[in-house]
């Protein structure tokens, strides 16, 4: 049963990464797009976790912490990129 919940729920992850793909490319601006890009990796890490609940491996975890902390920095420096003109 539970099983059953992590596909479910990793189905779920992939229609939302289609609609975040279709906003990050249809975005009107750059905000847009940044933010956009930022919903896709949270996503994705969610989806290396369903993969690491799936699979039983750990280590697929700390992955998604690295992935999460790079994309983090990712989306910072560009935002202030955007703000200051840099």
């Amino acid at each position: 049963m539970v099983e059953l919940l992590i596909y479910a729920a990793a189905t779920l992850v992939g229609m939302a990464f289609l609609l975040a793909l279709y906003r990050f490319f249809k975005g009107p601006s750059a905000a847009d797009r940044v933010v956009a890009f930022d919903v896709l990796t949270i996503i994705s890490i969610s989806g290396i976790v369903f993969i690491a609940l799936a699979e039983g491996r750990g280590i697929y975890l700390d992955v998604a912490l690295v992935y999460g902390l790079l994309s983090f920095l990712g989306v910072i420096v560009v935002a202030r990129y955007l703000e200051r003109g840099l």
